[in-house]
């Protein structure tokens, strides 16, 4: 018996570990230098609540990069999830080569991660690029995607929005997972798709719904790649979000115990967002069984 308990400890000590000295150290040590001055060349310096302190009384372009991370979160994370909902009803039905188109809506969400597609997403909404030749194509004038702060932060959170693949592989399971004979009850009750969808279908799928509103709100507010490659923040800082700007002050200006602050206010912001989107799933969200009017 205890054979066997040590196989599995040993089994569970490389992600243990692997925890320990990646991700909880790590998370430890950030959060002591957040109250120091740090340059990453010789000790760090207590400081208090300076780097704090500073953050919000006096960096104005905090303020800047807080509202377009908010700005870009509360766009994106609505769009994406409606529109895998969206991918996920239609390919739910049974479709000739429905395989094929299922694989085919879940490869963004592979590649969209990556520089080579940021590079390819440049490059398509450039002066030239594919975007405005499509445009011209069809008599409209071309269109500075990345030389308008509006227009800039529209082209990145469609990057965001196009890689929807994962919330929509999670919607199709949620689907085929609900009871057809809650459909057939329903038509022949005489309801419409319309109203099967609201009152059947969206309700038993608040729970999945919940669960990618949690994963997405997160991804979105650690957006780095996409922003970085394409933009650098510009223009006018109108794409520099939070993760862009902990990665200037700590690898560019070496001002770790700042970029450390930063990151922690990064976290405490998305900790009470969750706990909000916690304490609201009680008025909307419906699990088996429940028993709530």
């Amino acid at each position: 018996m205890r054979g066997q308990r040590f196989i599995g400890y040993a089994y569970l000590a490389p992600y243990i570990i692997g925890l320990l000295v990646f991700t909880t150290l790590p998370f430890l040590a950030s959060f002591y230098l957040s109250f120091t001055s740090y340059d990453l060349m010789t000790e760090p310096r207590w400081t208090g609540f300076a780097n704090y302190e500073r953050l919000f009384t006096r960096d104005r372009t905090f303020v800047k990069s807080l509202n377009v991370t908010l700005i870009y979160v509360f766009l994106t994370v609505p769009l994406k999830l409606a529109f895998a909902l969206f991918i996920a009803a239609i390919l739910n039905y049974r479709l000739q080569f429905i395989g094929f188109f299922r694989t085919a809506f879940y490869v963004p969400s592979i590649l969209g991660g990556s520089i080579a597609i940021a590079v390819l997403w440049r490059y398509i909404f450039s002066s030239e690029g594919l975007a405005n030749m499509a445009l011209a194509a069809i008599g409209f004038a071309p269109v500075d995607w990345f030389g308008d702060p509006t227009n800039a932060l529209f082209t990145i959170t469609l990057l965001r929005c196009w890689q929807f693949g994962s919330a929509m592989v999670i919607f199709l399971a949620a689907l085929q997972s609900i009871d057809k004979s809650l459909y057939e009850a329903a038509a022949i009750d005489g309801a419409g798709k319309v109203r099967t969808f609201f009152f059947i279908t969206l309700p038993l799928l608040t729970p999945v719904i919940f669960f990618n509103l949690i994963m997405q709100m997160v991804q979105a507010f650690q957006e780095f790649n996409g922003p970085y490659i394409i933009t650098q923040g510009g223009p006018l800082k109108s794409t520099y979000l939070l993760p862009l700007y902990i990665y200037d002050e700590a690898f560019k200006k070496f001002n770790m115990g700042y970029a450390s602050a930063i990151a922690w206010v990064l976290f405490t912001i998305i900790t009470v967002l969750t706990l909000v989107a916690f304490w609201s799933s009680k008025k909307w969200v419906y699990y088996a069984g429940d028993k709530r009017s």
